[in-house]
């Protein structure tokens, strides 16, 4: 609706496709704003509400109904529902982050759910093997683990106890930096689909994939980093007032969790407008093959574009 050529735009577009309240949303609802925007995409018909309405109807379709395949996705793996569960377990993994076991169950959670989300938000349409996302899991949890526990380790009693807790913010980067190729290693291997203007498909890059990974990567860094590196700031303050003195684990993780909600509800659309959705590469930066295969039949194309992937 308002473009996504600047920032600001792609940030008020993303603030309302995550406004966690989609998730509330009926799946007869999600079924009537899927018909409202497939009938004007098929004779340019508005609904009974106007362009208001078609606009309401496309953010609640955009919200749950993947790009490409058109499939209704998990609720618990849309990027409107990243507000909610990201707060709870960050608040988690923050707040239990000192014995071995806590965190193992903390990044457990966490790269399930960031499995969960990787899975649902990928780029193509073609299905992932249950090997590759078992290896994906696997893999991000234990890295996420051992980096938790080795910095633990390291850090001992020498760091200052507030320098202790950006540990999981740590071992969430590292992990998000496994994590994310791994769920989408078959885009790296075949590549991402690429189209022309008009939607037309032009072939298939690893290339353009290995960008769009890339990119997700760090915008998903970008989304926890404000909650997890402000809130250990915030509450090392809290905890020197005398009201916050005695209070308990689970009053901890209880406060870190609507500060981290806080946060995530401008991080989350900030995170996923660092870059533009539909991305575009210059022919010259694809493989040769696939270089020749275009300007075989599309000599004066220049750019081609594909989509980014949440």
């Amino acid at each position: 609706r308002r473009g996504d050529d600047t920032f600001l735009a792609r940030y008020r577009h993303f603030f309302a496709l995550t406004d966690p309240t989609n998730c509330l949303k009926s799946n007869h609802e999600l079924d009537v704003a899927k018909a409202v925007v497939s009938k004007y995409k098929e004779d340019g018909v508005l609904p009974s509400s106007g362009e208001e309405g078609l606009w309401r109807a496309k953010y609640i379709h955009d919200s749950a109904f993947h790009p490409e395949t058109g499939d209704k996705q998990n609720i618990l793996g849309r990027m409107s529902f990243q507000v909610p569960g990201g707060m709870l377990i960050t608040g988690i993994l923050m707040a239990f982050y000192k014995s071995p076991l806590e965190i193992f169950l903390g990044q457990w959670l966490n790269q399930s759910f960031n499995a969960l989300v990787n899975f649902t938000n990928r780029s193509g349409d073609k299905p992932l093997p249950n090997s590759v996302i078992l290896t994906a899991y696997i893999t991000a949890t234990s890295l996420a683990t051992a980096t938790s526990i080795g910095m633990n380790k390291v850090l001992g009693s020498k760091a200052p106890p507030l320098v202790g807790r950006f540990v999981p913010f740590m071992a969430v980067a590292v992990a998000n930096m496994v994590n994310i190729p791994c769920m989408r290693q078959q885009e790296l291997k075949e590549g991402v689909v690429l189209y022309d203007e008009d939607g037309n498909k032009l072939g298939n890059s690893p290339v353009a994939a290995r960008n769009a990974i890339t990119k997700v990567t760090i915008s998903r860094i970008c989304i926890a980093a404000p909650g997890m590196l402000l809130t250990p700031i915030l509450m090392e303050r809290l905890e020197k007032m005398p009201r916050f003195r005695s209070i308990g684990k689970w009053q901890s993780c209880a406060i870190q969790t609507v500060c981290v909600g806080c946060f995530l509800v401008a991080a989350v659309p900030f995170g996923c407008a660092l870059y533009p959705q539909k991305q575009s590469i210059s022919v010259e930066k694809l493989e040769t093959e696939l270089q020749e295969s275009i300007r075989a039949k599309h000599p004066e194309r220049r750019l081609v574009y594909y989509n980014k992937g949440l």
